[in-house]
């Protein structure tokens, strides 16, 4: 099971951009469930971030909202943002 620590930024943002629209808080508690189980999972869209953002990955919360994490090691991420792809990258 993959553990999950949050960044400070990212616990900003969740309250600023997600946790008041209960539809989307709603997508992203599932998202976080299915990426625990497997990372890979295609309606994720999960992958590795390039250029100046390059080591980091993202995935897919719905419609337009990513989350952008790291891998801290094998079994650890810390989830850096979260928000529309123009607020995240």
């Amino acid at each position: 099971m993959i553990k999950i620590e949050f960044h400070a930024r990212f616990q900003k943002n969740y309250k600023k951009r997600i946790k008041s629209n209960k539809k989307l808080d709603f997508l992203f508690q599932n998202r976080i469930k299915q990426f625990c189980l497997n990372p890979n999972y295609d309606l994720l869209n999960n992958h590795q971030l390039i250029g100046k953002m390059k080591g980091l990955y993202s995935f897919s919360v719905g419609g337009d909202n990513r989350v952008v994490y790291q891998w801290l090691d094998a079994n650890t991420v810390l989830f850096l943002d979260i928000g529309s792809h123009n607020q995240v990258y």
